[in-house]
């Protein structure tokens, strides 16, 4: 029997909207610590608790890269996956290069070999990806990984990688899709799950799945509230885009006979 395809969505903050995304269907609900000297947040941890009582799996990306910091945190949220998400290419703003960060993750598997690691693969836009060493990328971090994420990376002519990122040093929430080609060559040839990430939403899993073939699907931007300006909300799930998500998921599958 085929493996169902993962939905994950990110980014959720509370125990409620946890509970009822997992009711919906969304079997990884993602939440974020965005500070490293304020990482205690006690809501963040009762959504931890409120996805495993309710039969999900929580992932936590932390915005920061310190082993001893990490490991505290974790201690504290005890999350199913720990997920990281800097920006990759050659090093980021804080002078961390790739083979530092493999050795993170090296660590964190020695000290917490119950806790998952999903680890971000940068990919440019459709049309910018030659030459970008996606696949290197990959080989590098697969031995210290259990899950790739696919998430678009925004490049400009000047300027660092790292600057022209929603977030400074780290790549995500961008609205905006990879280059699905580079991303189906990733799923292809790595030996752990991808998924496929970077502006998915309702309207475009279903082309997604099918072109990338992804063992799960992720979405935030797509799946967020927006304001009275049509601005994406961050931290707020509309839950009528999410069972939609849903729904092309499951039309994937259906397509692809999983």
């Amino acid at each position: 029997m085929s493996t169902p395809i993962l939905i994950q969505i990110y980014e959720v903050q509370t125990p409620s909207e946890a509970e009822k995304l997992i009711a919906l269907g969304v079997h990884h609900i993602g939440s974020v610590v965005v500070s490293e000297k304020s990482w205690k947040i006690p809501e963040i941890r009762d959504t931890v608790k409120r996805i495993h009582g309710a039969g999900g799996r929580s992932s936590l990306i932390p915005l920061f890269s310190d082993l001893d910091a990490i490991s505290l945190m974790l201690d504290y949220y005890r999350p199913d996956v720990v997920h990281f998400c800097e920006v990759l290419p050659w090093q980021n703003e804080h002078g961390e290069t790739w083979e530092k960060l493999v050795l993170l993750q090296e660590n964190l598997k020695k000290r917490f070999p119950e806790i998952e690691i999903m680890r971000s693969i940068p990919i440019r836009q459709p049309g910018t990806s030659d030459g970008f060493p996606t696949l290197d990328l990959a080989r590098m971090f697969e031995p210290v990984s259990d899950y790739f994420l696919t998430d678009t990376l925004i490049t400009k002519r000047s300027g660092s990688l790292s600057d022209h990122q929603p977030v400074k040093g780290f790549v995500g929430i961008t609205g905006k899709i990879c280059d699905w080609d580079v991303a189906a060559e990733l799923v292809e040839q790595c030996r752990i799950p991808v998924i496929l990430a970077g502006g998915i939403s309702p309207d475009n899993v279903f082309d997604g799945i099918v072109h990338v073939q992804p063992a799960g699907v992720d979405s935030c931007t797509g799946t967020n509230a927006v304001d009275v300006q049509g601005r994406s909300v961050r931290f707020k799930k509309d839950f009528t885009k999410v069972q939609r998500l849903i729904d092309g998921v499951h039309r994937a599958e259906k397509f692809l006979g999983l």
